[in-house]
């Protein structure tokens, strides 16, 4: 790790970002950031500064228009939904939200399916006979509108349910899985197996939440709305690591720690929310944290739309694992589309690659621990987000954990 400055500091100096003044330094300008900026700034009159490393806020959810004017998501697909409430009310004084629904469907042997796998999927992969044969012994030990894990078919004495959740094992999820985190089979985890649902329902929604949508005007709108209050001020193209320095300590035995944070080479007794890669903050002082990351390839077209809906999944075929075509999301009424294939990577480099997806296994658990450690002596100092807690949250997850910290933070 990189040791701070203990030089005396000169103050005539200025800092080149004034930021020790600020009673709260947040890192990265996306949900967590800006929610957790808004919070402490309106709820608590606190002054907070944002340090985003990108040119742009809004975080990975960041869109704008293409060359061609249709509105597209910089860093793949974001599609709001959530069942809290409260999360719905915050955003929604900075938004207002389009109405769009979620609809996925799977490429399977050349059927577009939906998913995730349910009646109407059913009918759509089968001969109508079979097809009634596992609707019906579904129905039979099932209620309409329940959500089951393939695991729990496959343990069912009735061999109909068997085979249904050997087909959508096979077909929905191994392959795609394989290709989303770079795994062979053997090395699936068999609780992430068991979390791939079959609903006996007709709804072909890929959310079922009580609250859905995107912004209206777009997200990067919404995060300029949420980041206009007086109290906040926001810092683009600056990098943590060029204002934050880690002053580490170690006893006999090599055990270190983090003894103290600078900004800017100076001392700083304000608190930090951090919402980057913790990895990368500390140099990658124990290597480098597995992700996955993505690449992505346009097309664009001269229609309305060439997709029947707004994701197509590409479960046993191609490369990529879906293709998004924007203007369904964002309900943009134009003549011209755009459509994304998506690649996942192996992430391996952080000069070039953006981490997307903490892979969660013991090991990696254990080694993100080491970093947290860390920082255990440094009660100012706060992990929050994707990245920075090394977990998988959705968009309102985030926002929730981040309104939960303020309520911490301001008592």
């Amino acid at each position: 790790m990189r040791k701070a400055a203990r030089a005396p500091i000169d103050e005539s100096i200025e800092e080149p970002i004034k930021l020790t003044d600020s009673d709260v330094i947040v890192v990265g300008a996306g949900f967590a950031g800006a929610t957790i900026a808004r919070e402490l700034a309106e709820r608590g009159g606190q002054k907070v500064s944002i340090i985003e490393r990108r040119s742009h806020i809004g975080g990975n959810a960041y869109d704008c228009l293409d060359d061609r004017g249709v509105l597209i998501h910089a860093y793949g697909p974001h599609i709001y939904h959530t069942n809290s409430e409260r999360v719905h009310e915050f955003l929604s004084r900075f938004t207002e939200w389009n109405g769009y629904n979620h609809k996925v469907l799977a490429d399977i042997h050349d059927k577009l399916v939906p998913v995730p796998f349910n009646l109407n999927s059913i009918q759509a992969c089968f001969p109508p006979e079979l097809a009634k044969a596992y609707r019906q012994a579904l129905l039979a030990a099932f209620p309409l509108g329940s959500k089951v894990g393939i695991l729990e078919l496959m343990e069912k004495p009735e061999p109909l349910l068997r085979e249904l959740a050997t087909y959508v094992y096979e077909n929905v999820f191994l392959h795609y899985t394989m290709k989303q985190w770079g795994l062979k089979p053997d090395a699936i985890d068999p609780a992430v197996t068991a979390r791939v649902p079959v609903l006996v329902d007709y709804d072909d929604r890929y959310f079922q939440d009580t609250y859905q949508g995107l912004p209206t005007a777009g997200y990067t709108p919404l995060f300029e709305a949420m980041l206009d209050h007086p109290g906040i001020s926001v810092h683009k193209d600056v990098d943590a690591r060029e204002v934050l320095s880690l002053d580490n300590e170690a006893d006999f035995w090599g055990h270190e720690w983090v003894n103290e944070i600078f900004v800017n080479n100076r001392p700083y007794d304000g608190r930090i929310i951090y919402t980057g890669a913790l990895d990368e903050l500390c140099g990658w002082y124990y290597g480098l944290l597995p992700y996955r990351s993505l690449d992505f390839s346009y097309r664009q077209y001269n229609q309305k739309h060439v997709q029947p809906v707004g994701t197509i999944n590409y479960t046993v075929s191609q490369d990529y694992t879906r293709t998004t075509e924007y203007s369904w999301l964002t309900c943009q009424d134009i003549d011209v589309t755009t459509v994304a294939e998506e690649y996942p990577r192996a992430f391996n480099d952080p000069a070039s690659q953006i981490p997307y997806y903490p892979v969660i296994a013991h090991d990696n658990q254990l080694a993100y621990q080491r970093y947290l450690d860390l920082f255990a002596d440094l009660p100012k100092f706060h992990l929050l987000g994707r990245l920075a807690e090394y977990r998988y949250y959705n968009m309102d997850q985030i926002v929730e954990r981040a309104l939960l910290l303020a309520d911490q933070l301001l008592g």
